[in-house]
């Protein structure tokens, strides 16, 4: 009996029938699958596309709707709120909240098209009110559809690229745009007349020597055999919810305690290693804690538990959030004045650890040694007052001194406050959605899109609101468009 492994492709010789006969397989119906779909429907192929679940979604449906979009001078939305934003200032964004991990040639790419790419967006049908909504937000509470979505306007990127809001947001009243995003690109596979099976959980690829030309499928409880005649696109997620391959790629999630994705288990990118793709920037990870809810919180000092500051606060709040699950301890605080304080919100889980009518008392309260956050706070009121921040360049009008009595510290705990995360690492692939191999060239008839790639949002300490919508949609649609011209 023929056993079957996300591990190794299974050879054509080994299928006893197809039970599916296509040009193009996709596997994954999120935003990444849809948009494969609806590409290569379009380029006129016969497109399949197989979901796990018993309806569309993916962790694209569980997103706020937020699309990280701009350049060629601005979108319509921009453009009203008085942003001119070039190609050339959001391709350098891209590249350094890339980082280390940066893909420039995908940044290059998605920053020429990215407007082309947002009146494509509009063309399938997705909404957008097009105000801009000032402030720091992690989503609009309303139907807004531009805002502020990463480090854009702190140091060092306000440096690298000139600053403007690129978040953008489908109309969709509070929070949770990404479930009607994901149903408007459903509707637009359909009208395409993509067969969509459900229930449907890929369990080996088929390959014809160096050519992958199908996939093996569980269904009813039987092995299905899909043959692809021109390619197959996984679009399958990362590997949040894949304790083994965490551990063993990503262990610096094991201090967290919130995965957010739906079956995000890794499948795609062991089929796509399996058959001899490279796996790359697996450690990577992107973490967050609401911290900046209530708003006037982003006005606040983090330190570590030496009392020390590590980061910009004014940065994006996820940026913030990973740079503090590096600090040592198991937990940072978050001081604040009676000016800036509110009480959190309760899913954020941030307990006060210490209180006082002056910051020397605070440190006594959270037992630090004397003169240590102190010290910190003063440096920082002194210089705040001077509209300065020598050690990490926070800006105005976020730089403030707290200075307003009583003062108090929130403890963020990592393990038992609330740090949303999910994984970045995953398949190489070339601008075309094209699987690579370790020596950079790609596997015939295999393609790949969204978080079971390392794409865009390639480094946590960079991320962007709307990063992985931007990348699995643009580049969804490259590895549908590419796979029905094979």
């Amino acid at each position: 009996m023929t056993e079957f492994s996300l591990h190794r492709a299974l050879p054509v010789a080994e299928v006893p029938e197809w039970h599916f006969d296509t040009d193009v397989v996709v596997i994954g119906f999120g935003a990444a699958g849809a948009c494969a779909a609806i590409e290569a429907a379009e380029a006129g192929a016969r497109v399949t596309l197989f979901e796990r679940n018993s309806g569309s979604g993916g962790a694209s449906a569980l997103s706020g709707g937020e699309i990280y979009i701009g350049g060629g001078g601005g979108t319509d939305a921009q453009r009203a709120a008085g942003f001119e934003d070039t190609t050339e200032a959001l391709a350098a964004y891209l590249k350094a909240a890339g980082g280390p991990c940066a893909d420039e040639a995908k940044c290059d790419l998605y920053a020429q098209h990215s407007l082309a790419h947002y009146n494509w967006l509009k063309a399938q049908g997705v909404p957008y009110r097009g105000n801009y909504l000032p402030g720091k937000h992690i989503e609009p509470v309303d139907d807004s559809t531009l805002i502020w979505s990463g480090s854009e306007a702190a140091e060092p990127f306000c440096d690298i690229a000139t600053p403007a809001p690129r978040g953008h947001v489908i109309q969709h009243a509070g929070w949770g745009g990404g479930r009607p995003l994901v149903d408007i690109l459903e509707a637009r596979t359909r009208d395409l007349g993509v067969e969509i099976v459900t229930d449907a959980r890929a369990i080996a690829l088929i390959a014809d020597g160096e050519r992958i030309v199908g996939a093996v499928l569980r269904i009813d409880n039987a092995n299905h055999f899909v043959k692809a005649s021109k390619g197959v696109v996984l679009a399958t997620g990362g590997f949040v919810f894949n304790e083994e391959m965490r551990r063993k790629y990503c262990p610096e999630t094991f201090k967290l305690s919130d995965p957010i994705g739906d079956k995000d288990d890794g499948t795609g990118i062991l089929l796509g290693m399996g058959a001899g793709g490279d796996a790359i920037h697996m450690e990577q990870f992107f973490t967050t804690c609401p911290w900046t809810m209530p708003e006037p919180h982003a006005y606040g000092v983090f330190v570590n538990v030496a009392g020390q500051r590590f980061i910009n606060e004014d940065c994006y709040h996820g940026r913030v959030s990973r740079y503090a699950v590096d600090q040592p301890g198991g937990k940072v605080y978050l001081l604040l004045d009676c000016a800036h304080f509110s009480q959190p919100l309760d899913i954020a889980n941030m307990r006060i650890a210490g209180t006082g009518e002056t910051w020397a008392e605070v440190e006594a309260e959270l037992e630090m040694p004397e003169g240590t956050l102190s010290a910190t706070m003063e440096f920082y009121n002194r210089h705040a007052r001077e509209g300065r921040d020598p050690l990490f360049g926070k800006r105005q009008p976020i730089l403030t001194p707290l200075e307003e009595g009583p003062f108090v510290a929130l403890e963020l705990d990592f393990h038992d406050s609330y740090f949303s995360f999910f994984t970045l690492g995953g398949l190489r692939t070339n601008i075309d959605g094209e699987v690579l191999d370790r020596e950079g060239a790609p596997i015939a008839g295999l393609f790949a899109a969204g978080r079971c790639t390392s794409g865009l949002p390639a480094w946590g300490h960079g991320y962007s609101s709307g990063l992985s919508l931007a990348d699995c949609t643009f580049f969804g649609r490259r590895a549908g468009a590419k796979a029905a011209q094979t």
